[in-house]
Formats: C-alpha cells, structure tokens, sequence
C-alpha cells in the first residue's frame, strides 16, 4: 500500500540539533555504527564531531580525502603539522576526514550504499549533539542537454518515472518519500556560482536511478532490449520534465535528509551529454578538471557561511 509522504517531516529550522525518525535509539545503551567501526561505547562522539557545521558525502573515498585537503587549504587549515586522518580506518567500507567543521564522507555507488551511509552519518551527527547542520551530496552525472563540465545545482529529485518521491519496501509494504530538496540553500549555491564565474551552473531537476545501464537508458551494456530510437524518447521526455542530469544517489539522500528535517543540496557535474552518446570518452586530465568544480563551488559556499557567521 501506498504511503506517499510517509515518515516524512518539514526541515525545521536548520539551528535545530540534529534528530532521528527513530524512537528506538534513544533508549540504546549503546550504538555501534558498524560500517563507519564507531561506537558510542567507545568513542566520544560529541568531543570528536560536536562542532560540524558541513557534511559533504561523495562517492569516491580518494576523491573525498582529495577534497578535504582542498577544503582545508580554502579554510586556512592546511597550517605545518596539521593531520586529517580517515576517522574510520577500521573499516573499508567508507572513509570519513574531518576539517574544522567539515565533515567529509564517502558513500560507495548507487541507492544501498548510500543509505547505509546516511543512517550511520545522522545518528552520528545525533550522538554527537550537533546543530544547524548542511548536508551537501557532490558527484559526477550524466547530462541531458547540457556541455560536459556543467555543473547542476539540483531544484528537484525525481525516480526514473519522472516522480518527485523515493519508494522503499519496509516490512513487506510500500513505503513513498518525498524528495524535495531546500530552495534556498539551492538559491545560496546559485549566488556562490555566480561568485566563481568560471565554469557554467544551471539549476535543475536530478533523475536518480538503480542502474547505470539500462536503468538509464544505456545501449552500451551486457543487456538491452530497445532502440536508439527509444533512449532518445526518453530521454527528451526526462528533459521536458526538467531533468537536467542522472546519476544514482539523491533520491534516497534527499528522502533521508528531508524525514530528519536536515537541510541538504546535491551538487554534481556533467561527465557527458547523453543526448549524443552513452560512453565517457574525455581525456582523463579533463576529467579531474570538471570533478573539481562541485568541488569549489561548495568550498566556496562554506567559506562564504563560515565567513558571515
């Protein structure tokens, strides 16, 4: 049965400490967080973490530890001496780096991965009584309509229906989230964009699907049973709707973020148009150029907030 909007709560306001969906935890003597290897019963989570402001999530560990060398160059952190280790080295699973009041957090590829992430990020971030909190998802994606390198601040998540909702089966019934995503946090990247000036931002709808191939429309993988003619149909359909990228992540974590009441965004690069192809054929070098630009635009934005503080 259908449950459109179920568990789901409007964010309060985002100086609020972070809280769960679950009444359960609370009454935990203690938490382990399995796939970080933290425990409450272990660590003191409110000396390690108490002061975040920022989480960033992104799906490559190396490129997380290479964006938290860059934040804290940008915060001016990068002084002789200092050391931003993987907080969760027990584990090979994620790969958490603190900067200041930067959490920075690996979530592996597509939907599951994610999600096991996210409840083990929250109820971190309850643990450790933290307040006012900005979650922000960074990644690559593929674009519709728009020049390799764009980066798309994400206005709504939709399924590969084109529906603004994330639908999980919990104990056997269907349970629909919605998706939606803070306007003026979107709005707030929008300004931090104009401010760089040197890469083009457009905002957009984010399709999130469960595959990379035929759930977007691939002809290049092991199975496909349509035509060219078919992908160009949906795909024109999906940028009609206002859908600007793919990828495989946002719709849970905006489902997630927006049931805790947490503020959240999803910045992400365009690697390619998938009007025009379906492979990623750019030189490397250009590659790592574009996957830097979610990058600096929300280095930017947290230097900006930090600064007006």
């Amino acid at each position: 049965m259908a449950s459109p909007g179920a568990e789901t709560k409007k964010p309060g306001n985002h100086n609020d400490f972070v809280q769960l969906c679950n009444p359960h935890v609370a009454a935990m003597k203690e938490d382990v967080l399995y796939h970080f290897s933290l425990s409450t019963g272990t660590h003191d989570f409110p000396t390690m973490f108490g002061d975040v402001k920022f989480v960033c999530v992104g799906g490559s560990p190396s490129r997380m530890k290479a964006f938290s060398k860059y934040v804290a160059v940008e915060l001016g952190l990068d002084h002789p001496g200092a050391d931003y280790p993987n907080i969760c080295e027990g584990t090979d699973r994620y790969a958490i780096y603190k900067v200041g009041p930067v959490l920075l957090v690996s979530h592996g590829m597509g939907i599951p991965s994610i999600a096991i992430m996210l409840h083990e990020l929250i109820k971190l971030l309850y643990h450790a009584r933290c307040s006012g909190v900005t979650l922000i998802r960074i990644g690559t994606s593929g674009g519709i309509g728009l020049e390799p390198g764009s980066v798309v601040i994400t206005r709504q998540v939709m399924d590969a229906c084109f529906k603004q909702e994330f639908e999980q089966i919990v104990l056997g019934k269907r349970v629909v989230r919605n998706t939606h995503l803070d306007e003026r946090l979107v709005q707030e990247l929008v300004r931090c964009s104009t401010d760089l000036g040197d890469f083009p931002t457009v905002v957009g709808n984010t399709m999130c699907t469960l595959d990379f191939y035929e759930g977007q429309g691939r002809l290049d993988g092991a199975l496909c049973s349509y035509s060219e003619k078919d992908k160009q149909e949906y795909l024109r359909a999906a940028y009609e709707a206002g859908i600007r990228n793919i990828e495989m992540e946002s719709s849970v974590f905006a489902a997630i973020c927006n049931a805790c009441g947490l503020r959240a965004a999803v910045v992400c690069v365009t690697l390619l148009n998938r009007l025009e192809g379906d492979q990623i054929s750019s030189p490397h070098e250009v590659l790592a150029e574009y996957q830097k630009r979610p990058q600096r635009l929300v280095a930017h934005f947290i230097k900006k907030c930090l600064a007006a503080a």
